[in-house]
């Protein structure tokens, strides 16, 4: 079995997540082709949408929003995901019992002699009326049938578990501040979820031709899910295997882009949260283990030679970076042009401002 080193699965992630070369996709197109977006920062989709898509506009996903074709919903790992309407309905009921699990992994206590059915048909009772809630109001008006768990237990199991539901516009539109207010996937979009069976080995194959090659403990990661042995069998006389450094086992699609290790990779700037470290177990393909720590702390990361290499803010207007190593006078140079063109986004054109602490 070929062994491909942490450079090779570098350069094969860039090209996955759209990070080697800006992919010419629209919008939508480019969201299900990740798999959908973190997105419990509203507005860091944007920045790595823009990272990702040459001549992003905003407007664009606004316009997905408001139209129904791409939604904010809890998902993968019980965080708010941007996905695509097909892929959220598809997606939803495969993921139900690990976001029950994940809930009463916070509350079990609270929840605790609960009957979680009757819980679901209350709330879809009161969200009969089509009318969006937030999560304290929804839990507020089942909190005389149910007490003692308090509205924070209720809403989050309610909301995030039980009820496939998606947050509405203006929440996750371009530079607006909005409270998340839920309405049930069926009012929003017409259609329930579909069954859980039917998403296993597509789920496999999508993941890995966003995140490949990848072993079956980097897949878990980024979904979340248990059980997934039986979907990654059903698809295994399709895939290719390697090993890494490590000696674990990778799974691919035979024709998905491996590219030359030695390829130049440009610098790109990653939002808070973003799919392209989450997605692993593993991570040391792109960020080293002193700093893994970051990807989990919402800190938003820059890309150097396709490595985690800096951290960076937006302090007055200035897109602010701090190295987390020595950079060479080229480097220094990339990534001060590359903030520019990010701070030039951010600001609607109005300037230019980057600096390197």
């Amino acid at each position: 079995m070929t062994t491909v080193d942490t450079r090779a699965l570098n350069r094969a992630t860039l090209a996955r997540q759209l990070l080697l070369d800006r992919g010419d996709l629209p919008v939508h197109d480019a969201i299900a082709h990740l798999c959908g977006v973190q997105a419990q920062e509203p507005q860091e989709p944007f920045v790595g949408l823009w990272s990702r898509l040459p001549a992003f506009d905003p407007g664009s996903l606004d316009d997905l929003l408001t139209g129904r074709h791409v939604v904010r919903t809890h998902l993968m790992r019980r965080t708010v995901h941007l996905l695509t309407a097909d892929d959220a309905l598809a997606w939803r009921t495969r993921h139900d019992a690990m976001l029950r699990q994940r809930v009463l992994g916070t509350y079990r206590r609270e929840l605790d002699g609960v009957d979680l059915e009757e819980l679901a048909a209350a709330g879809r009772a009161v969200l009969a009326d089509g009318e969006p809630r937030s999560m304290p109001e929804l839990a507020r008006a089942l909190a005389g049938q149910w007490p003692a768990p308090g509205t924070r237990a209720l809403g989050e199991m309610l909301v995030a578990a039980l009820i496939p539901m998606v947050q509405l516009p203006p929440r996750g539109l371009w530079r607006t501040k909005a409270g998340a207010r839920n309405v049930p996937m069926r009012t929003w979009l017409g259609r329930d979820p579909g069954p859980a069976d039917a998403a296993g080995p597509a789920l496999v194959r999508r993941y890995l031709a966003a995140f490949g090659p990848a072993a079956s403990a980097d897949l878990r990661a980024w979904c979340g899910l248990a059980g997934l042995p039986a979907a990654v069998a059903a698809v295994r006389e399709e895939l290719v295997s390697f090993r890494d450094e490590r000696g674990r086992e990778l799974l691919d699609l035979p024709g998905a882009p491996r590219p030359d290790p030695e390829t130049p990779a440009p610098v790109r700037f990653l939002p808070a949260f973003d799919n392209a470290i989450l997605g692993y177990h593993d991570r040391t393909r792109i960020i080293d283990d002193e700093h893994r720590g970051l990807s989990v702390a919402g800190a938003r990361v820059v890309l150097v030679d396709g490595r985690v290499t800096a951290t960076w803010t937006v302090e007055e207007g200035t897109v602010s970076v701090a190295p987390l190593r020595r950079l060479s006078r080229a480097e220094r140079a990339e990534v001060t042009a590359e903030g520019q063109h990010l701070a030039s986004f951010l600001s609607d054109g109005d300037h230019d401002r980057a600096r390197i602490t």
